[in-house]
């Protein structure tokens, strides 16, 4: 479905290495933190990291990097798993395999920060925070050594084995490796490598009361795992050079394997009419603002799942968008033209009513019979795939059907060719009609169309094209027509970029991203099962909620219409 395209950068790394001989195989990783769901920006590392190892046949690991015990639990741990799953990948090389976590490694860290203490390498640093701080300095500034910087290493190792041992409090201490406080780069001015967490870890308990820090952890992992690219963000470019040195010295010390990974940056993914802070989005869910980590205006990945979009469809929309080290701007549309792309030849179509208005055909009875339904059917894929015959929905006409409110105008506007006052018009799939007025309540308000049929114009017989008409319109009939709830999506921001430059985001909420209506729906969409994606026809993609559509009490969400409503 996409385009041929050449290698991007990072392919022709990988090609090059393996040319080489510089690794005979590739393994990518892909680690979160545990500590939220993930969103429609880490699909995209997904898609990279996977996609690679897939490519290139090697593997990907999922490994969880959960070195912060108070922001991180099994909830998460099981949301990304079953994340990665629906996304269409396995991890570690087998599609039963058990993920990766960096505290199954703890015991390594802890040896790894012995030996650099050892090394004359790192120390244990007892300033505050704050004033650990303000000694780094900034971009203008060097930083001031500690004070405690050229302790002995004995000294050293009594205080990083009292802080193991628990009997120092949180912030009293903290390791950092001894590289150089006058470096142009921040990170390597004596970067933290380990802090005191008298914290339970949702995996490991009370056994650690230090915990290492990311940027610690995360090179070691990899070497570990045997990981060849490292392939990150572009927030960690500046970490590379410390992840390099940290690899290097404990090559040389033999605790990990020669060659040692590389790590490589992409630009993230910067999506329009979306945030994807974790902390913003967990402030829209605790505030009540959205229902939930799942709920469909989430750009979260469960979210996007539950609105409707496809592996299919995000993965297209990955491999569109390609991977570069330059930031760019990503519109949303992208994303809706690829899940239009990947349902359009699988999405059974439908008639569905949104503001339904009774159409009653005052001479039925006498043409047609006295309570005659007429059986009706059209081709539930007008176009599928090669090879693929379409299925067929049956549906009836009867003398009262539903119809679209806007198909009606008793003084119609210019170039309207739909239902006025001697206008004909066809009932899809089923007969021409011609107009002959309506009813109105008290109020004005139209609450009955009136129309006649013209018999021997059905759809699909010798004389359906007897009776030449400028319209066709959809309808559900009021006699096996179901009622359903369908709930009409939209952008959760009417603002490309609600947060830029430190934006109020909650300003921009779009007051319209959520509307509720009362349908009628034509008998094949009510048999419809859970997370069953369908074509409304005129209106757009729809699937039956996974949580809350039941037989007999159809439940719909609008995924995305057939355009593109946002476009300038």
């Amino acid at each position: 479905m996409a385009e041929e395209k050449g290698p991007n950068f990072i392919e022709e790394i990988i090609e090059q290495d393996l040319k080489s001989g510089k690794v005979a195989g590739i393994a990518t990783r892909f680690p979160p933190e545990p500590n939220g769901y993930l969103h429609v920006g880490h699909a995209k590392s997904i898609c990279l990291n996977f996609g690679l190892a897939q490519k290139y046949g090697g593997k990907t690991n999922l490994r969880f990097d959960d070195t912060n015990p108070e922001k991180e639990n099994l909830e998460f741990v099981n949301s990304i798993m079953d994340a990665v799953r629906w996304l269409g990948f396995h991890w570690n090389g087998a599609a039963d395999a058990p993920p990766y976590q960096a505290s199954d490694y703890f015991g390594f860290m802890h040896r790894a920060a012995v030996y650099l203490i050892e090394q004359g390498l790192a120390y244990v640093d007892e300033q505050s925070a704050e004033d650990i701080r303000l000694n780094r300095g900034d971009f203008g500034k060097p930083g001031v050594n500690s004070p405690f910087r050229d302790r002995s290493i004995d000294d050293n190792l009594q205080l990083f084995q009292a802080m193991r041992e628990g009997k120092r409090p949180d912030g009293s201490a903290v390791l950092r490796a001894k590289i150089d406080m006058a470096s142009p780069n921040i990170n390597l001015r004596d970067p933290a490598i380990y802090r005191i967490r008298h914290a339970t870890h949702h995996h490991t308990g009370d056994q650690w009361c230090i915990y290492p820090m990311y940027t610690f952890a995360h090179p070691i992992e990899d070497a570990l795992e045997q990981v060849t690219h490292s392939i990150c963000t572009l927030e960690f470019e500046d970490q590379r050079p410390f992840y390099d040195w940290l690899l290097e010295r404990l090559a040389d010390g033999g605790l990990i394997q020669q060659p040692v990974p590389r790590q490589y940056e992409f630009a993230r993914l910067n999506l329009t009419y979306v945030i994807t802070s974790k902390r913003k989005l967990k402030q829209l869910v605790d505030e009540k603002v959205v229902e939930g980590w799942d709920d469909p205006r989430m750009p979260t990945i469960v979210g996007l799942r539950r609105r409707g979009y496809t592996p299919e469809a995000i993965q297209l929309f990955c491999e569109r968008i390609g991977v570069s080290k330059a930031d760019s701007w990503i519109d949303y549309s992208t994303l809706d033209i690829a899940l239009r792309d990947d349902l359009e030849s699988k999405a059974h179509r439908g008639m569905v009513v949104l503001d339904p208005v009774k159409l009653t055909l005052s001479n039925w009875d006498e043409v047609m019979g006295a309570g005659h339904q007429e059986p009706c059917s059209l081709p539930a894929l007008p176009h599928p795939p090669e090879g693929v015959e379409s299925p067929v929905r049956h549906f009836k006409l009867g003398k009262e059907v539903w119809i679209e409110r806007e198909d009606f105008e008793e003084v119609p506007p210019k170039g309207y060719k739909r239902l006025f006052p001697g206008n004909k018009v066809r009932l899809k799939g089923g007969y021409v009609i011609e107009c002959t007025g309506c009813v109105k309540d008290a109020d004005g308000r139209v609450i009955e169309v009136l129309a006649t049929v013209v018999p021997d114009t059905k759809s699909g017989t010798p004389g359906a094209d007897s009776v030449k008409v400028k319209a066709a319109i959809t309808w559900v009939g009021v006699a096996d027509g179901v009622a359903a709830e369908v709930r009409l999506y939209d952008r959760l921001f009417s603002d490309p970029h609600p947060d830029a430059g430190g934006k109020d985001f909650k300003a921009s909420l779009n007051p319209d991203s959520k509307k509720v209506v009362s349908a009628y729906v034509e008998p094949s969409l009510a048999q419809a099962h859970a997370d069953q994606k369908f074509q409304f026809e005129r209106f757009g993609y729809f699937v039956a909620d996974c949580k809350d559509h039941q037989p007999g009490k159809p439940v719909f969400n609008k995924i995305t219409g057939l355009k593109d409503s946002w476009a300038k």
